[in-house]
């Protein structure tokens, strides 16, 4: 009975070793090789191509360019994510939905620089980064602007040099002051230095034009009345025109178009003690003239007078603290008109209910205010406008390739809140 245990176990160990040789001879066989896996690139386009500029183009240029719908939603998406514009190959060569492979093969005709400048990351106008070449020793004194761009500086850079040249004095005095000038790279300066013909030290008696003092003018002065001067009149009293201004505002805004005593004169804070001492004698207060202005000072009918001329004093004669006042009339100065009423309500600092009570009875006349299309609108109004001067980059470089409104607001893809108050300025 035990040998004929052992021989069945012994049977099962040579099926069982029969069955694993069979199986590792049949994973080892040879199985013949695979053809190498080629994959099928999209047919080349670079034979049709030219220079482009990838921040002016549309989906269908994409897909010109051989990328799918997908890729060029992914193109477009992350374009916007780093500020609406390519600035560097670099940058572009970041997107995943371009290939290594595919950037390659368009590199050559992408019209960007290769890097992004440091200090004017939205620059993008000249491609490539031109290099200095100096050809002999030169005194930077008499090199033109046209000199300055043919050694390899921009126009932009030729101008701020001849400008700090300016600034100087018309020299630019020694190497030294030649370096400070912030146009003028490291780099630049050590290819320049060189051939500079300029002293290496600054004398110590130089001082900047820019720095100097006007001499003190001695003023004959006269008796005057300061309720009656105007700009011109503070200056001939030995005011700056910025000075002139401040007491004019300070005597019209503060104290209502009087000065009721020389000592109100005194309060002005651009009028020093030591000045104040000088004109003091000469001060001649007509009792009259107020008298005189304060018959003026009729109350003013508001339902007749137009938010877009009343004056910081109208408001302060309706109610209106200064703050509120200059608040509105600022923020009209800076849209150039309101086109609603509405407007004047989401001022900054102002009183609300007060203010509600003003635009109810108050009517508004927008025919004075200018309008524009995003096409021909100026670019100091564009730049300068609160509900255009986030954009108004964007806008001058969209309206160069499409000069059409409905397109740049598209590229703009502003919040439908913003877009609703650009259109307000819009014709």
């Amino acid at each position: 009975m035990m040998r004929k245990n052992y021989y069945q176990k012994l049977a099962f160990m040579v099926i069982l070793l029969t069955i694993l040789l069979a199986f590792q001879k049949y994973t080892s066989k040879d199985k013949g090789t695979f053809p190498e896996v080629k994959f099928i690139a999209n047919s080349s386009v670079s034979a049709n191509l030219s220079d482009f500029d990838p921040n002016s183009l549309n989906q269908e240029q994409w897909q010109k360019l051989g990328f799918s719908e997908k890729q060029i939603t992914t193109i477009l998406k992350y374009k916007d994510i780093v500020g609406g514009t390519f600035t560097s190959k670099e940058q572009l060569k970041k997107c995943y939905a371009i290939s290594n492979e595919k950037f390659e093969e368009l590199k050559k005709f992408i019209l960007l620089p290769e890097t992004a400048e440091k200090n004017n990351p939205k620059k993008f106008s000249s491609f490539v980064k031109k290099e200095v070449i100096v050809n002999g020793k030169f005194n930077p004194d008499i090199v033109s602007a046209q000199d300055w761009i043919k050694m390899g500086f921009s126009e932009r850079q030729a101008e701020a040099i001849i400008k700090y040249k300016n600034y100087l004095g018309g020299s630019f005095i020694s190497k030294e002051k030649f370096r400070e000038c912030f146009i003028i790279s490291p780099e630049n300066y050590s290819k320049l230095e060189p051939y500079l013909l300029l002293p290496v030290k600054t004398p110590e008696s130089f001082k900047a034009v820019g720095t100097r003092y006007p001499e003190k003018i001695k003023v004959q002065y006269h008796t005057f009345d300061p309720n009656r001067l105007d700009v011109n009149g503070w200056k001939n009293l030995g005011f700056s025109e910025k000075q002139a201004q401040i007491i004019i505002n300070y005597r019209d805004r503060n104290l209502r178009g009087n000065f009721k005593s020389p000592e109100d004169l005194q309060k002005c804070f651009v009028i020093s003690p030591e000045k104040f001492q000088e004109i003091k004698s000469f001060i001649r207060l007509s009792p009259e003239a107020i008298k005189k202005e304060e018959i003026k000072q009729e109350k003013t009918d508001f339902t007749k007078t137009d938010l877009n001329t009343i004056t910081f004093r109208q408001l302060i004669e309706f109610g209106l603290d200064e703050k509120s006042s200059g608040s509105i009339i600022g923020f009209r100065k800076k849209l150039r008109g309101f086109v609603n009423k509405q407007q004047i309500l989401d001022t900054y600092n102002i009183d609300k209910d007060l203010v509600q009570k003003l635009i109810n009875i108050a009517p508004l006349d927008i025919s004075g205010v200018p309008k524009y299309t995003l096409a021909d609108a100026p670019e100091e109004w564009l730049k300068d406008h609160p509900y255009f001067k986030y954009s108004a980059d964007k806008i001058i470089f969209y309206r160069i390739t499409y000069p059409d409104d409905k397109k740049i607001l598209k590229f703009l893809k502003l919040k439908p809140e913003y877009e609703e108050r650009m259109k307000l300025y819009l014709k």
